[in-house]
């Protein structure tokens, strides 16, 4: 313990002190007299027993490990379960000739219109190429496309 004591403090001007901080605050101030040295409490409650508080840390890091293992597979378990929903959801497009289409028109977006359709057509699929390409022919102009399948959806009438 570390003791503070005011040995060459004359107590009449610690009293007065302690009166002025009434009169200016209102309050009574105390002097301190004894001051408790708050490491040493710290200290004391440390364990210095270097063997044991070795075992307890790696306990400690054992069951840090063994949260993290689980946490990881509750993750790993949460995502194929949201993959498969959402690979469920998913409709796969498949053209056939003489299907009609929508196209989506991709260009540079400077003004976008909130309910403009970005979507133009119908077109008519004209040919159907591996690995997703699609040959469409528009009704109007008899141009023909040749564009990714991701682009493309099926047009339905009425």
């Amino acid at each position: 313990m570390v003791y503070c004591v005011f040995l060459n403090v004359d107590m009449s001007i610690g009293l007065k002190f302690v009166n002025l901080n009434r009169m200016i605050y209102g309050k009574a101030y105390h002097l301190p007299v004894e001051l408790e040295h708050k490491a040493f409490w710290v200290i004391k409650q440390c364990n210095m027993d270097y063997d044991v508080a070795g075992i307890a840390r790696k306990l400690q890091l054992q069951e840090l490990e063994e949260t993290q293992n689980d946490t990881y597979k509750n993750v790993m378990t949460y995502k194929e379960k949201t993959k498969s929903l959402y690979d469920r959801m998913l409709t796969r497009k498949e053209f056939h000739v003489r299907d009609k289409v929508l196209l989506y028109h991709s260009r540079l977006k400077l003004f976008p219109g909130k309910l403009r359709s970005r979507w133009i057509g119908p077109f008519i699929v004209s040919n159907v190429f591996p690995y997703g390409a699609v040959e469409i022919t528009s009704l109007e102009t008899n141009k023909v496309l040749k564009v990714n399948g991701h682009c493309l959806k099926p047009f339905y009438e009425g």
